[in-house]
């Protein structure tokens, strides 16, 4: 592939340049990235270029004509940077890796710092990892090294597109998509990814776009504790939630080119509050393919059953961050910030990762949707659901009759019925107070005991299961009355007419 240009991190590198810092920490991924970044910057820094060399454990320098012959020793090849006659530009890529132990390196980059300051030398370190021992945090001047750019993402894809499917390419309106989609990956990773997906089909459809998508899931596995989910339902699979389906689709196109450049807000989060079993988690799920972004669920459980819980949830943030544009889901959220305690249950811990979670939710530029469930409502503390956090906040209460409706005609459907033998306006009158769960569990019952018998599912299967069905309102009735209060003034009804 033809060499992108990395304009955004390298101009980040020139401003620490123009400080006189001769001591540079870039933390980044892409070391073949970095390097063009700095060989550019060796050519148009000054008003001539100056010499450009790399080094690395295994072969020493390379571009340094008057190094000694064995550079692979970190200490030999900062002394080879101090004796280079002029102004230069000094990539060394494993040395972080080689701090720990290594006393006589740490002294030899200070005396660096110290002899190198205003004679045109830098010395630029690359690594994934921060990895800086105490004595040099004075010294270094540290660059967090973004992934490339929207900019950077769609000249990559242009030239693989013509590299896989002609000289066409992708059409203006393909590559806006794939741009979207890809957006947060490394440029090999991009070219991983079109080499597996298009030198098997050489073609663009919906069956490769999903494939590109599905990509993502690999950066998210990696870090143990984010869950990619496919794009498996749509809102047809949504019975009812008008509202909440409204606001869904009116920002469908916020996150696409044309949106940001016309100044449009990108949207930030939205919480869905309710009682169990009313289509949180299903509405959540259906947001990937009506926005066409993939969907990470990040779960809570494995973060708290870490060994630093912390730091495992603000990496799991920067995972989410680099996969951008992309879909948080936070499944019961109100367990995530309080322990499923009343009063947030006296662990330090769940304090300082709710104080994490607010400030980013406030202050993240990356384009990350959150998409938040609570079920025990009355736990979330008020600064959580203020305005500002969410864009909106919704309320699924239990369905309404014209609700109940659309969930028995999306599973029966599902279940192959044939609807012209059912009266679905008696049976969601019969199941007034059940939950869009509990219908869904009334068909698949109707329809496993009519395999059984041999038959086809009919209503009198449906009516027989729903009379020995106790809906969960019942028996918490209560509780239930206490959430709808607590609702009341704090969310917007996601269902179009009042719980009936």
């Amino acid at each position: 592939m033809s060499a992108v240009v990395p304009v955004r991190g390298a101009e980040r590198i020139r401003r620490a340049l123009l400080g006189s810092y001769p001591l540079v920490y870039v933390q980044s991924w892409e070391e073949g990235r970095v390097e063009r970044a700095i060989a550019m910057l060796a050519q148009k820094f000054y008003e001539r270029p100056v010499p450009f060399a790399v080094w690395t454990c295994v072969e020493g320098w390379t571009g340094l004509p008057e190094a000694p012959t064995e550079t692979r020793d970190p200490v030999a090849a900062l002394e080879a940077v101090l004796r280079a006659n002029g102004p230069g530009f000094f990539l060394m890529k494993d040395l972080p890796a080689l701090f720990d132990g290594r006393a006589d390196v740490v002294r030899k980059l200070r005396d660096v710092y110290r002899q190198a300051k205003g004679k045109g030398k830098f010395v630029v370190l690359v690594s994934p990892r921060l990895i800086l021992p105490e004595d040099l945090k004075k010294e270094v001047f540290l660059v967090d090294y973004d992934l490339p750019d929207e900019a950077e993402v769609r000249n990559a894809i242009s030239v693989l597109g013509r590299r896989y499917l002609g000289e066409a390419g992708l059409s203006p309106a393909d590559a806006d998509r794939v741009v979207t989609v890809l957006r947060g990956l490394t440029l090999d990773e991009l070219e991983h990814v079109f080499s597996k997906v298009f030198a098997r089909t050489p073609r663009f459809d919906e069956a490769t776009f999903d494939e590109l998508l599905a990509e993502k899931e690999q950066s998210s596995r990696k870090e143990g504790v984010l869950e990619y989910v496919p794009p498996r339902f749509t809102l047809d699979d949504v019975g009812g939630l008008e509202n909440l389906k409204d606001w869904l689709r009116k920002r469908q196109h916020l996150f696409t080119r044309e949106a940001v450049e016309a100044g449009l807000p990108v949207p930030k989060g939205l919480l869905m509050m309710g009682m169990s079993g009313c289509g949180k988690s299903l509405s959540v799920k259906t947001i990937p393919a009506l926005w066409n972004l993939p969907l990470f669920r990040l779960d809570m459980n494995l973060v708290f059953g870490t060994a630093n819980p912390e730091a495992t949830f603000h990496r799991a943030l920067k995972t989410v961050e680099g996969l951008a544009p992309s879909i948080l889901w936070i499944d019961e959220i109100e367990m995530a910030i309080t322990g499923g305690r009343e009063a947030g249950g006296g662990d330090p811990a769940l304090g300082r990762i709710f104080s994490t979670f607010l400030t980013w939710m406030q202050e993240k530029e990356a384009l990350v949707f959150v998409a938040a469930t609570a079920n025990r409502i009355h736990l979330l503390p008020a600064e959580f659901i203020r305005k500002g956090r969410f864009d909106q906040v919704f309320f699924l209460d239990l369905p309404n009759e014209t609700e109940r409706k659309a969930i028995f005609t999306v599973h029966l459907k599902k279940a192959k019925a044939d609807l012209s033998k059912f009266d679905v306006v008696f049976l969601a009158k019969a199941t007034k107070g059940f939950n869009g769960a509990e219908i869904e569990a009334v068909v698949q019952a109707s329809a496993i005991d009519a395999f059984n018998e041999k038959r086809p599912l009919d209503e009198d299967a449906v009516s027989r299961v729903i009379t020995n069905t106790v809906p969960l309102s019942r028996t918490m009735d209560e509780q239930i009355k206490a959430i709808k209060s607590w609702a009341h003034n704090r969310a917007l009804s996601a269902s179009r007419e009042s719980a009936s």
